[in-house]
């Protein structure tokens, strides 16, 4: 930690030397307390455009990590796949899975990334995960597409956000209803078959003193696939290994320009209903070591079956309340989504040890003993015949819904001369999920899946529900050149799990816990250009319903410590950051590991103790005049993450088994590194993004199924084209995977998958 704080330290000096600053003149206090002003208004003076960042061309104040990607920077790449526009981000780590980012696994600063479950995800600002308090893991994911911003939170920051408090939220920002009138059509067409149709229109209308708004827009994407199935043309399931995703959004508003009490009140009325559905032929069957280096886009003739539907749609009210010293926002939401995920979850369990055999477990040695038999009927090679030699297909219906009211309040105000800004905010919250999960038996029959003839069973029927109210608390003072927030949140959770299978009356549990959460940071000024932050704020992620109470919340006291510059024309972030837990908790999931696709194990989750996740997080971006045409934009991103438990571990979960002091959290690269190179006029731009992702752990210890293993390090270039037809519109062209890179991304939960080949596209905006 010593060597990272004087690396990140010696950078910032270095920078601000390099640029000869100006030392604080008598303007500058001044000049602070109306960023923080100005700052603040923005964060809540359009619901849909948070623009926490404030002005790119001056030094940020607030204090704490906070990233935004705004509708120029996601227009760049025309990325469909959030794990690649979160590249640019330091203190992220990701965990690849289907190659098109489908099912993202995200985390922060060195949380687990497994179905981004311990960060907030947020669109316009609400909750957007399926169940976020009782079932987090986040199988449905919007499409970024539809998103003119991305922010992301780190820090101090996430004390108004939660449940999930310990690594940092991500809001994605939809499109705002625009003030006249404005569309835009897109077509774009690539490689495997992808296909994107894209369209929005808006306006407004002036009706006397007020205003009325819409805004239609409809998005489609598809592809076929990089993937080829084993006796596909055969079968009588889908062939490809695609996907095609449908988005539908309407925004309404009505925007009033009255008073009140002699006030100048700005207030508005916003509805917005969104609805999505994606089909995609996917599975968790990979591969093994020896065959993916055959053939890394083989899919074994068992993953004919693998198919997931799913459907989501949004309702939410917003309300927004401005006048020059207050913003109040209250918003009333509901989310439903419901899916149905077809996959083999294994052989046919028959109680005999010696033959009873999990994925994993053939996987890992498939020429050994009786798993040669097995590997065989996975690939098509054998019949089945025997009864432990029949494939259990599970079909994971579940339903889910979150709602609530929200509602976020701040006041400016001057104390004894000081600017001060208070922000607050309560959620009234249920969320629920509904398991219904089934399973039935098919047979290999010369390299094609069928249903036996007994017919599916139900296995997992469930459901959890959690009734949730939070508040937080934020003051922030202005101090001459010192710039202090407190923050304050509370989590009170009512929970319920109830078993609802006609034999279970009995399995059920209800549970209710109180958490106070507090945060404190700070930003020090030391010139126009430079400044210092700190903080300091507890994290915390709740049990699900299910859980008894043996097994703890998760729990730890995060530190950062920073600085910025900003001249304009450089800009640089260096922070040493440390996650101290008290208790690391994980939960078990059928991405996980075969012994979680068992009765009774699905979303199981387990204390790890104290563990400590430390490292620094670094980004510079400048602009270089090339000529009084072209200018060459680049920037530098770099993360560094050492893991460690600190005390030995005797675990049955798959991810850590018996771990030793020391060991490392499993899919958290020591080294991130990534590099843009752009050339810009004013009508055509070039960008080159280079991406290295160290190696990862499997899992922590010894004696689970992949023990010792890692993915190996691997770098991706990706290179995007755009030239502007001017009233024509514009053309762009992109080449993810330039260089054809296929690396293993994970073995998890039943052998290797790859990172997505070269894909080539070429698509065309018109803007009216």
């Amino acid at each position: 930690m010593k060597t990272l704080a004087v690396l990140g330290l010696s950078l910032i000096s270095h920078a601000v030397y390099a640029n000869d600053a100006e030392p604080t003149d008598g303007s500058l206090e001044a000049s602070l307390a109306d960023d923080i002003r100005a700052s603040s208004k923005a964060s809540y003076a359009n619901m849909e455009h948070m623009q926490i960042l404030g002005r790119s061309d001056r030094l940020r104040t607030e204090a704490g990590s906070a990233t935004l990607i705004d509708e120029l920077a996601l227009e760049k790449m025309e990325y469909d796949d959030i794990h690649r526009i979160l590249a640019n981000v330091p203190g992220v780590n990701i965990r690849q899975e289907d190659g098109y980012g489908l099912r993202p696994n995200i985390g922060f600063r060195g949380v687990t990334p497994e179905r981004s479950k311990k960060i907030n995800i947020l669109e316009d600002g609400v909750l957007i995960g399926p169940a976020p308090y009782s079932a987090p893991a986040a199988y449905y994911f919007p499409s970024v597409n539809l998103m003119t911003s991305v922010e992301v939170f780190k820090g101090p920051a996430a004390i108004k956000y939660g449940p999930n408090t310990v690594a940092g939220t991500l809001n994605l920002t939809t499109r705002a209803i625009p003030d006249a009138s404005e569309g835009t059509v897109e077509l774009g067409f690539g490689s495997n078959g992808y296909q994107k149709f894209h369209g929005f229109y808006g306006n407004s209308y002036v009706l006397g003193s007020d205003q009325v708004g819409f805004l239609v827009e409809a998005l489609s994407t598809g592809a076929d696939g990089f993937k080829d199935i084993d006796n596909a043309s055969r079968s009588s399931f889908d062939s490809d290994t695609g996907f095609i995703k449908n988005d539908l959004l309407t925004k309404l508003n009505y925007q009033f320009d009255t008073k009140l009490l002699g006030l100048d009140i700005e207030h508005f009325v916003e509805l917005k209903v969104s609805y999505s559905d994606e089909d995609s032929n996917e599975t968790y069957m990979g591969l093994t070591d020896e065959d993916f280096a055959a053939d890394p886009f083989r899919r074994y003739a068992v993953s004919q079956v693998g198919n997931m539907d799913w459907q989501h749609d949004q309702v939410m009210l917003t309300y927004n309340l401005r006048t020059d010293d207050a913003n109040w926002t209250t918003r009333i939401y509901n989310n439903q989504f419901k899916r149905a995920w077809r996959k083999v979850n294994g052989f046919n369990q028959t109680g005999n040890i010696a033959t009873d055999r999990t994925l994993q477990d053939i996987i890992a040695a498939p020429h050994e003993g009786i798993n040669a038999n097995y590997y065989q009927v996975l690939t098509g090679q054998k019949d089945s015949e025997a009864l432990y030699e029949q494939l259990i297909v599970g079909t994971n219906d579940r339903n889910y819904y979150s709602r609530g009211l929200q509602t976020d309040l701040t006041l400016y105000s001057s104390i004894l001369g000081l600017d001060n800004v208070v922000n607050t905010g309560l959620r009234i919250h249920r969320d629920r999920i509904n398991r219904d999960h089934f399973e039935q038996n098919y047979l290999m029959q010369s390299g094609i899946m069928a249903p036996n003839s007994l017919g599916p069973k139900f296995t997992t029927v469930n459901y959890e529900k959690t009734d949730a109210v939070s508040f937080y608390l934020e003051d922030t003072i202005h101090l001459g050149d010192l710039q202090l927030s407190a923050g304050l949140r509370s989590e009170n959770i009512d929970s319920r799990y109830q078993n609802r299978k006609a034999d279970k009356p009995e399995d059920w549990l209800e549970k209710t816990s109180t958490t106070w959460l507090y945060s404190v940071s700070g930003f020090y000024t030391l010139n126009q250009q430079m400044g210092l932050f700190f903080g300091a704020h507890e994290g915390f992620v709740p049990t699900s319903p299910k859980q008894a109470p043996a097994i703890q919340p998760e729990e730890s006291i995060n530190y950062e410590l920073g600085g910025r510059y900003n001249d304009g024309h450089n800009k640089l972030e260096a922070v040493l950051f440390l996650n101290d837990f008290d208790n690391l908790k994980e939960s078990c999931s059928f991405s996980t590991s075969a012994s979680c696709t068992k009765e009774g194990s699905v979303d199981q989750e387990y204390n790890g103790g104290e563990v400590d996740v430390y490292g620094l997080e670094f980004n510079f971006e400048s602009r270089i005049a090339l000529n009084g045409e072209l200018d060459m934009p680049w920037s530098v991103t770099y993360t560094h993450t050492s893991s460690e438990f600190n005390q030995g571990l005797d675990s049955t979960f798959e991810l850590w088994g018996e771990v030793n002091p020391g060991d490392p959290v499993p899919y958290l690269p020591d080294n991130q590194l990534t590099l843009n190179l752009g050339v810009e006029s004013s009508t055509w731009q070039v960008n080159l993004l280079v991406k290295y992702i160290g190696e990862m752990h499997e899992a922590s210890g010894e004696e689970v199924a992949l023990s010792g293993m890692t993915t190996d390090a691997y770098t991706i270039v990706d290179f995007s084209a755009n030239y502007d037809l001017d009233e024509y519109g514009a053309i762009y062209l992109k080449v993810d995977n330039l260089l054809d890179e296929v690396a293993i991304v994970s073995r998890r939960p039943f052998g290797a998958r790859p990172s997505k080949p070269q894909q080539l596209f070429v698509g065309y905006k018109y803007h009216f």
